[in-house]
Parts: C-alpha cells; sequence; structure tokens
C-alpha cells in the first residue's frame, strides 16, 4: 500500500510539473519573446486579419497570384497531403489536370514547364509559398486582369523580385515568395481596394 501511495504522489508531481507548469512557463516566454509567431503569424490590416504568414489559401480571382493546390482544401485542421504514389494513376490525373489548368488561366504556351509546385500539393496541403518561376508565369494573366501599362508592368516585376526569399544562410530551402504577401503587396501598390477577407 506505501509503494502505491508513493506512486500516485510522483504521478501527481509529475502531472502538475509536465502538464501544467512546464506548459505554462514556455507559452508565457514564447508570448513575451516571440508575440506574433506564438499567435500564429497572422497578417492583420486595419483590424481585420487577411491569413497567415504560415497558411496557404486559396485566390480565386483573376488578379491576384494564385497559391500551390491543396489536397485539403486549404483547411488547416485535417492539413495532410494526398499520400499518392508516383505510380498512381489517379495523381497522374490530377498533375495533368492542374498543369492544364495553370496553362489555361495563365495564357502560356501548351510547351510552357510549369512549377512542380503548381501542380502537386504539399506534404501539409498548406504551404504558402510558389518560387519566383511559378510568380513570373502568372505576370501576363495578373497584367491583363488588373489592366496595368508597360510601366506598372514593370512596377509588378519589381514587387515580385522584391518579394523572394531567398535560401536561409544561402544553403537551406530554395527561393520563393510568399503569396499572400505578395497579393496583399499588389493591392498596396496598385491601389486596390482588398478582395482578400
Amino acid at each position: 500500500m506505501k509503494t502505491l501511495f508513493i506512486s500516485l504522489k510522483i504521478f501527481l508531481f509529475f502531472t502538475i510539473l509536465t502538464g501544467i507548469i512546464y506548459p505554462l512557463i514556455v507559452t508565457g516566454i514564447v508570448q513575451l519573446a516571440f508575440p506574433a509567431k506564438a499567435n500564429g503569424s497572422l497578417v492583420i490590416i486595419n483590424n481585420q486579419i487577411k491569413g497567415s504568414e504560415l497558411i496557404g489559401q486559396k485566390f480565386d480571382s483573376l488578379i491576384y497570384f494564385t497559391s500551390r493546390p491543396s489536397s485539403v482544401s486549404y483547411n488547416p485542421l485535417p492539413s495532410g497531403g494526398s499520400n499518392l504514389g508516383l505510380t498512381s494513376s489517379k495523381l497522374k490525373h490530377s498533375v495533368d489536370s492542374l498543369r492544364c489548368g495553370f496553362i489555361g488561366l495563365n495564357q502560356l504556351d501548351s510547351l510552357s514547364v510549369v512549377p512542380a509546385e503548381m501542380v502537386f500539393a504539399s506534404a501539409s496541403g498548406l504551404d504558402p509559398h510558389i518560387s519566383p518561376q511559378a510568380a513570373y508565369l502568372q505576370v501576363k494573366r495578373i497584367v491583363k486582369a488588373r489592366n496595368l501599362n508597360p510601366g506598372q508592368k514593370s512596377q509588378l516585376e519589381k514587387i515580385i523580385n522584391s518579394s523572394v526569399q531567398y535560401p536561409q544562410y544561402g544553403l537551406l530551402g530554395e527561393s520563393c515568395i510568399n503569396v499572400l504577401s505578395l497579393n496583399l503587396e499588389l493591392d498596396r501598390i496598385f491601389n486596390t481596394n482588398s478582395h482578400l477577407n
């Protein structure tokens, strides 16, 4: 009986320590040191939440850059990939369909090379980034949809260039662009009333 009582005391001690005290301490430190990141890296403009820097979202309007496809319809709760293997006919059909859709939407030549991230969903289904190449392939559509003149087109290309996030320490990862940030910058530069949430 004495052993059982000691075991229960130890169990209770570690439950309080690791289940209550430690999480509160870590949460407090993170809230003080990195409040924006701790709260989801939300992008807030005029007291409206436009999205998160960390979570991809769908952009349907022709005036915006499109995100990479999502196998979970951009829902962060059941995040995940399609888990289809490279030999899957369903995956091949999906890739072919997304490739044709991207080419058609952006009025590209049928032989255009479409970046992989525009035809494959990410492992989480929520990747908020695309490659600079994928952004440049969408310029023609956006210029037409926004009715931009040649000077504004040049300005649009500069916005893309300034939005590129380079590999960490010059080594880790690849150059990418956050689609939400890029679209918000478009609205800001071209004085568009944001259609974003």
